[in-house]
């Protein structure tokens, strides 16, 4: 059993007081030698043993209290501190856990919203220091809502999900692949300039195309958007995703299944 360290110093002053009653005891002893065995109270003596004896006394008295008074309730306090450091511990972890699920997608795995806007305003704050570019893409859906009406919500579901799996074998670890809501995700790229952007976002274009989703025995063709922006080293983040926004409009607007920079 480990001991905690108010019960090591509890342990300490005990055999301290062990100690002390001992040598009392023995001094007592010594004195009535001196005295020839027997005391008297006219001899000096006879009061320096008494004193020596009743000091002996108080000192075992001490040790019997702190033995079934003191030493209990330090006991009960070590356990009552384990159950609170221990319950303590639950509640952080509970906290992480929670915490880490208001950050998550529920449906993909990916993360949200909330996480990605967090990031994104990071993102450009740390790279304005080192004054490297951010990218950005905003993915959409083609006629999503098609899909929902003419196979279900759970196609669509599969559909997301596929679309989520694609988007993390192809970007990096330390790529933020969010998904914003319905059918939109967006992907925040840092140190990637515009070349390198459009190529990695033609790649997830064509991933998604081919996106392997099954529907009664044949496989359910989905399509996607993409409007990509690299970060002129000005703007905040609202500005950097207010163009991403816009040339995914563009890309919609000039027949889907395309990508606007």
């Amino acid at each position: 059993m480990r001991f905690h360290k108010s019960e090591t110093a509890f342990f300490v002053f005990m055999t301290i007081i062990v100690m002390a009653s001992g040598l009392t005891l023995y001094a007592h002893s010594l004195v009535r030698s001196m005295a020839g065995g027997e005391l008297t109270f006219a001899d000096p003596l006879e009061l320096l043993g008494t004193l020596i004896f009743l000091c002996g006394v108080l000192l075992a008295t001490s040790l019997f209290f702190g033995v079934f008074f003191i030493y209990p309730l330090i006991r009960t306090q070590v356990k009552e501190e384990s159950k609170l450091r221990a319950m303590t511990a639950t509640l952080s972890e509970r906290s992480q856990t929670f915490e880490q699920a208001a950050l998550t997608d529920a449906l993909t795995g990916m993360q949200n919203r909330r996480y990605f806007d967090e990031a994104l305003d990071e993102y450009l704050k740390e790279f304005a220091r080192v004054r490297r570019p951010v990218g950005l893409m905003i993915i959409d859906l083609d006629h999503f809502k098609h899909v929902n009406d003419t196979h279900g919500h759970d196609v669509g579901d599969e559909v997301l999900r596929a679309v989520a799996e694609c988007l993390k074998d192809l970007t990096r670890y330390h790529d933020v692949v969010a998904r914003l809501g319905g059918e939109e995700f967006a992907v925040v790229a840092p140190n990637m300039n515009l070349d390198l952007l459009t190529r990695l976002a033609e790649r997830i274009r064509k991933a998604i195309a081919a996106a392997p989703v099954s529907r009664d025995k044949s496989k359910l063709r989905v399509t996607a958007s993409i409007g990509v922006a690299v970060w002129d080293g000005y703007e905040d983040a609202e500005g950097l995703f207010r163009r991403a926004d816009q040339n995914l409009y563009e890309a919609k607007r000039g027949g889907r299944n395309r990508i606007s920079a």
